[in-house]
């Protein structure tokens, strides 16, 4: 009788160990499973914090190509400004080749009339106009080639 107790209980705990092992598996298994999933969202939080902090970048750097190129732009509007004050002032002229046709007169041989050539109100302001938007442009082309080669070519 002891033996059919030892081999119960042999048995018994032998069943117990099987269900251990089984068990112990099961959690190894679940554990290598939330190991690989740890490791794969980690991965891609590590690739999220570095898009941001790429997107970051791009973003102080098209910050300071912006302030840059506004700031040329406002120097050349400064610019385009002061000529337009100087010129109406008087202290600067807009130099021009211009040719004056000669009136016929059957009268005596005239001197030269004191005017000299210049443009009437309206050219004048034509002109400065046509530099302020030439500057507009240039300074705006220039931005977007800086833009496309720093941020988009790269």
């Amino acid at each position: 009788m002891t033996f059919k107790w030892k081999l119960i209980l042999f048995a018994a705990m032998s069943l117990l160990l099987a269900i251990a092992i089984v068990i112990a598996s099961h959690y190894r298994s679940a554990l290598k499973e939330s190991q690989a999933s740890l490791t794969k969202v980690n991965r891609e939080l590590n690739l999220a914090k570095d898009t941001i902090s790429d997107m970051q970048t791009r973003q102080r750097d098209v910050a300071a190509l912006d302030a840059k190129y506004t700031q040329e732009l406002a120097d050349a509007q400064a610019t385009i400004d002061q000529l337009h004050d100087d010129v109406a002032s008087g202290k600067r002229r807009l130099q021009l080749h211009a040719t004056c046709t000669k009136q016929s007169a059957s009268g005596t041989a005239s001197l030269d009339d004191a005017a000299s050539p210049g443009l009437t109100d309206s050219a004048e302001r034509d002109y400065f106009t046509l530099r302020e938007r030439i500057e507009t442009v240039t300074r705006q082309l220039s931005g977007l080639q800086a833009y496309v080669r720093e941020q988009c070519l790269r």
